[in-house]
């Protein structure tokens, strides 16, 4: 297995530190490392995706009250891969309630993000949050 890489390592660790201020419910933290022109698509709409960070921060209060009422939302695994000013990381999430999880235990929240190295630092500039389809009758498509 390769060796990561200090620029690996250091988006790791900002990958890690935003999961957990997620999964406390802090915003500020959430919020760290992304650049002020952040490009999201979620799993809600709206469809188009969000563009900013003032809208990229609207959507996290109503995920935290949801999350209170006792989600899971924890990495499960993650790739990082980084260029010289470029990278990219995806990772798999449980993401769910107790009772979600029980109902579909091997169901992951997918995570993609583009990051690029902005005044010397890593900031994430695109991120992508996706559950598998699932077809009627359980075939993922």
């Amino acid at each position: 297995m390769p060796v990561e890489t200090r620029d690996q390592a250091l988006i790791r660790t900002l990958i890690e530190r935003w999961a957990e201020a997620v999964h406390r419910g802090d915003l500020e933290g959430v919020a760290a490392d992304h650049a002020d022109d952040i490009v999201m698509y979620d799993v809600p709409p709206p469809y188009e995706g969000l563009r900013g960070l003032e809208a990229y921060l609207k959507v996290w209060p109503p995920f935290f009250r949801w999350q209170a009422q006792g989600a899971s939302f924890a990495i499960e695994s993650l790739e990082v891969t980084a260029g010289e000013d470029i990278a990219f990381a995806y990772a798999l999430l449980r993401c769910g309630t107790e009772e979600d999880l029980r109902r579909d235990p091997a169901n992951r929240l997918r995570l993609t993000l583009g990051l690029r190295r902005q005044d010397g630092r890593w900031v994430v500039a695109h991120e992508h949050h996706s559950f598998p389809y699932v077809a009627r009758g359980g075939q993922s498509g």
